[in-house]
């Protein structure tokens, strides 16, 4: 067996020049590659929706005394939602709500024990936002152990439908990422997240609904009046043309 050198003063045969050309080809190729592999990455990475004041929101809730504005912003249509994600949620029953609190006064506030609750307007169902864990069983299609605490008390059993599969990692980083998980809103600025409610069995989850924000603290540890945010604000707002 003879091996051909490259660099050495020795002239290649043909067949190391076919390996030679069909190197130089593939060492070309790499960069694009790389640059493919990066934007195909960074496609699927969650970008969280750009946020305004909580005042130019129209389902909302101001205390003035307190200069603190919560308002809430459902991603319920499906452009709205295609813009926002890369999962279905409503396909698969949630109801993702943009919660942003701004804070304009001249204090930090803090939201670290804040509570939220949804009310529907129908049956007058309490819903607790969803845990990680409850978006990654319902997107895996796995079944309740029946052990875990009911988040969602519907007077019917939840659906499962399709065979159990994974959820993608793109799908686990928007979970953790998309999520209200701010500890506090500094003098002058906003903070926002998303909170997502189990509505499946609920036709029109926004009707006559209430979105109620508890725990919110001054910088003196004193909590605030609760927020209170109807969502009938949402459903019957009017742009100014």
């Amino acid at each position: 067996m003879r091996f051909e050198l490259i660099g050495s003063g020795v002239e290649p045969g043909a067949g190391g020049k076919l390996w030679i050309r069909r190197l130089r080809v593939l060492l070309g190729t790499l960069p694009l590659a790389a640059l493919l592999v990066t934007l195909a990455y960074a496609a699927k990475q969650y970008t969280p929706p750009h946020v305004y004041n909580a005042k130019t929101y129209p389902a909302r809730d101001e205390h003035p005394m307190e200069k603190v504005t919560v308002a809430a912003d459902p991603y319920d249509l499906p452009e709205k939602e295609d813009a926002a994600f890369h999962l279905k949620y409503k396909e698969n029953g949630f109801l993702p709500i943009l919660l942003v609190i701004s804070n304009e006064g001249e204090a930090p506030i803090s939201v670290m024990n804040m509570k939220v609750e949804y009310v529907t307007g129908t049956r007058r169902v309490k819903l607790l936002p969803a845990t990680e864990d409850d978006l990654y069983r319902r997107f895996s299609h796995l079944e309740l152990r029946g052990d875990e605490p009911s988040r969602n008390p519907l007077p019917v059993p939840l659906p499962r439908k399709g065979p159990k599969t994974g959820v993608p990692a793109e799908g686990r980083e928007e979970f953790q990422g998309s999520m209200f998980k701010a500890k506090a809103v500094e003098p002058h600025e906003n903070q926002a997240g998303f909170v997502f409610f189990d509505v499946q069995g609920i036709s029109q989850p926004l009707a006559g609904s209430h979105l109620y924000v508890t725990g919110v603290k001054d910088n003196n540890g004193q909590e605030l009046m609760y927020f209170e945010i109807a969502m009938e604000k949402y459903l019957t707002y009017q742009p100014v043309k």
